[in-house]
């Protein structure tokens, strides 16, 4: 058991996005079943459409977004709960001037990502 505050948690910027960053706030050696991250976007910031062979849960804490989901394309906000399932193809792009944060559960298991054309 531990406790520890999110601001000693360093952000680590996340390669395939624009003006995103992730910490993990919960690691592998922490908690052996789930890892708990939070990614930060910035004004005019996203990710690309890519998948993961891991699913994800997310909430989101500020901001705007929109957000693809295999063929639907979607707008969440702060207080909106998302379920991405294991390989199914999603992005991110930050709507209006405010900062777009999410905490995102995902299983300690091996993932992969890849790019995808959208």
């Amino acid at each position: 058991m531990f406790v520890k505050h999110a601001a000693a948690v360093p952000e680590e910027p996340v390669t395939a996005g624009q003006g995103t960053t992730r910490q993990v706030l919960i690691g592998p050696e922490e908690g052996p079943h789930f890892a708990l991250r939070r990614f930060i976007m910035q004004p005019g910031g996203g990710i690309p459409s890519h998948t993961n062979t891991v699913e994800h849960e997310q909430y989101v804490l500020c901001g705007r977004a929109r957000i693809g989901l295999g063929e639907r394309v979607l707008e969440v906000k702060a207080g909106d709960v998302v379920f991405i399932p294991a390989g199914v193809p999603h992005w991110y792009e930050v709507q209006g001037e405010e900062r777009f944060e999410f905490l995102c559960v995902v299983p300690n298991l091996p993932d992969r990502m890849e790019m995808t054309a959208t």
